[in-house]
């Protein structure tokens, strides 16, 4: 599979280019907890594609010598070097034309990274489509979405879910004839119109960087106790979510999502050594959201990724009954009352250089 995302095109180098590009956070339903090899899934995942959670990745690029510098808001960052650094040696026999050119990066989020945001698959998922863009340049030809997810999927394992459709799929799963573990697959077409203008408010419960890097937590999956089961169970939550998604059945939707964020949290605490990115106030805002659940009947669920912030998912219509929720209730357990008011997007998109 890797050798069809080998450049066989013909080039017209260029002294220079630029391109800027934006691509959204995304949040898992059937969470991805596991990998193997370079970067592929132990168990397929499920996702909505946020839309304001993004990072706005401009790269400049000049022949002449080989290598990278990069900055945030134009502050050199040369703690993010070692990442890059290592994305571009696993892109390199795929893209083998970058060792021709020097590339400056510049980036922004417009969230708190390294908080559980997957600030990694946006950045990641932003410089896979500016390397697409400038590779597109160079051959003449159109873009490849799939490539542009493979590639991101070198650089962190959710960032190919963040570039192309509202839902997308990482993994093989056997109900899936197109499900590769290779890149994501565009589910889009599965959205009932219920789910397809579905709002996620992001409760900032801590900003602060996570004591464990997800990194770190995948790996701990190798010698889990419960690692085979638990990658059993999200081929089973997979399918079944996958049938909710199409029924427009909120019910299975509610159950199957916050069981996945439990689980994902579960398999944390179990490890070994065993971790917690829960806080305190996570834990309250589950309560609230579960006491407020059954006491209008309005479908709001939550989720969470490997951090302490929690993801409120729900329908648009139900949007100012969450938000007076929100205010009354839950932004007391926010890290100084913040928090992010988020919904469904699209992907990755094009931004135009000044």
């Amino acid at each position: 599979m890797e050798d069809n995302f080998k450049l066989t095109s013909s080039l017209d180098l260029k002294q220079s280019m630029v391109t800027k590009w934006q691509a959204p956070s995304n949040i898992a339903l059937v969470k991805y907890w596991g990998k193997y090899g370079m970067q592929l899934p132990a168990n397929p995942s499920l996702s909505f594609t946020l839309n304001q959670c993004r990072t706005i990745t401009k790269v400049n690029v000049k022949t002449g010598e080989h290598g990278f510098s990069i900055s945030y808001d134009g502050v050199e960052k040369p703690e993010f070097a070692p990442k890059i650094k290592a994305y571009f040696e696993r892109i390199q026999d795929y893209c083998p034309w970058i060792l021709d050119y020097y590339f400056e990066i510049d980036t922004h989020n417009t969230f708190p990274h390294s908080s559980g945001i997957a600030s990694s698959a946006s950045s990641m998922a932003a410089l896979s489509a500016c390397v697409m863009d400038f590779e597109a340049q160079l051959t003449g030809q159109a873009i490849d979405y799939h490539k542009m997810s493979f590639l991101a999927r070198l650089g962190s394992g959710s960032a190919c879910r963040s570039l192309k459709g509202e839902a997308v799929q990482w993994g093989e799963h056997k109900n899936t004839a197109d499900g590769s573990n290779y890149y994501g697959v565009d589910k889009s077409d599965l959205l009932n119109p219920i789910f397809q203008d579905y709002q996620d408010t992001i409760l900032l419960v801590d900003k602060g960087e996570k004591v464990v890097s997800s990194t770190v937590g995948h790996d701990l999956m190798n010698d889990h106790a419960y690692a085979s089961r638990r990658f059993e169970q999200a081929h089973e939550n997979l399918a079944t979510l996958k049938t909710a998604l199409k029924e427009g059945d909120l019910e299975t939707f509610i159950k199957i999502t916050e069981s996945e964020a439990l689980t994902l949290h579960a398999m944390m605490m179990t490890s070994h050594p065993y971790f917690i990115l829960m806080k305190p106030n996570t834990l309250s805002i589950i309560e609230a959201i579960w006491a407020y659940r059954k006491e209008t009947e309005i479908p709001v669920c939550f989720t969470l990724d490997a951090g302490a912030n929690v993801h409120m998912l729900y329908p648009k219509k139900y949007k100012d009954s969450v938000d007076k929720l929100i205010n009354n209730k839950l932004a007391q357990y926010c890290q100084n009352s913040h928090y992010i008011c988020d919904e469904i997007g699209t992907g990755a998109t094009k931004v135009q250089t000044s």
